[in-house]
């Protein structure tokens, strides 16, 4: 079939379907679902026939806009913020799940780089670290307490400060996606590397578990969160290098809009490693084993239970009810 035969035919269907993304017709979820698989149909047929037309990209806009339709109409709940956490960001994540896979395999590369890197360079740690953080660790490590930096200054002053520094950190590591992806490798990759360094000079100062006891009390959170917000950093690179068949603009502002989403699901858990690091790390030393290793294992279960399994169980309810 031509082109032009192709959208006379449909014309009138796809106009249907403007009205019901754009609210000017009513449609019940399940003949939401139903338009879509129409649409689905047709999108397929066209980038079969018509691979490089506007018709390809007109479809792909319409089908995204009613992809996410679907999952407004189900929206029951009347708080807002309760629905972003609960629905909206787990729909989101499901949908770029294979970027946080992409940023957790970088992730572990490039701690080991670090680690490495510290073992068979003894100056590594140092020029990562700095010689005054360095010699200051080792003195705290004479004194029997590797992690005495995190009882300087007050709980409220601590749990400020880190809170702040560290959003702004999971801001460049998101926003700097904006080039190409590159920004947000980079600055994933400082971090990852000094955080394997920083971890095997514990190691090699016999006082690893005492670290571990202390730093991932918080750490849990915080390198994880870190993780999120630099996949959702390649999302939004990826945007601007593969736009498929949108425009590149279109590509970008679809990219920005679920990119940004899944950054802003982050704030909540920085905002709880902050309150840990400062209230409650100070005190691991004296905390018995297994108090602080329960502290680690919830922390960490509560996070990736969200990221990782919430939103498979997310999507199959909705699109069960969709069914």
């Amino acid at each position: 079939m031509r082109e032009v035969a192709f959208i006379k035919q449909n014309k009138e269907k796809w106009l249907e379907f403007e009205q019901a993304i754009f609210g000017k017709s009513k449609k019940n979820p399940d003949e939401m679902a139903n338009l879509y698989i129409q649409l689905m149909n047709d999108l397929s047929y066209a980038q079969t026939y018509y691979p490089k037309s506007k018709t390809v990209v007109y479809l792909n806009h319409l089908a995204s806009q009613i992809y996410q339709k679907i999952y407004k109409t189900k929206r029951t709940e009347k708080n807002r913020f309760l629905y972003f956490f609960k629905t909206e960001v787990p729909l989101v994540v499901y949908e770029y799940k294979r970027y946080l896979l992409y940023a957790f395999v970088l992730f572990f590369v490039t701690v080991s780089i670090g680690i490495f890197s510290a073992k068979y360079d003894a100056d590594f740690v140092r020029l990562i670290l700095g010689d005054e953080y360095v010699n200051m660790t080792l003195e705290n490590i004479k004194d029997g307490n590797p992690v005495a930096v995190y009882k300087s200054g007050s709980n409220w002053g601590s749990f400020v400060g880190i809170t702040f520094n560290n959003l702004f950190v999971g801001a460049k590591c998101y926003l700097y996606g904006l080039f190409a992806g590159i920004g947000t490798f980079i600055v994933f990759l400082q971090n990852c590397i000094m955080l394997g360094s920083f971890q095997y000079f514990f190691y090699q100062q016999g006082v690893f578990w005492q670290s571990v006891r202390g730093i991932w009390i918080h750490g849990s959170m915080e390198i994880f969160a870190i993780v999120i917000e630099a996949s959702a950093g390649f999302i939004l690179g990826a945007s601007i290098l593969f736009p498929r068949t949108y425009s590149r603009m279109n590509s970008f502002k679809i990219g920005f809009k679920n990119s940004m989403k899944i950054f802003l699901s982050t704030f909540p858990f920085t905002i709880s490693a902050g309150f840990l690091e400062g209230f409650i790390t100070r005190y691991s030393i004296d905390m018995p084993n297994w108090l602080s290793s329960f502290i680690i294992l919830f922390t960490l279960s509560i996070i990736a239970f969200y990221y990782l399994v919430y939103p498979f169980i997310v999507h199959r309810k909705v699109f069960a009810s969709n069914g």
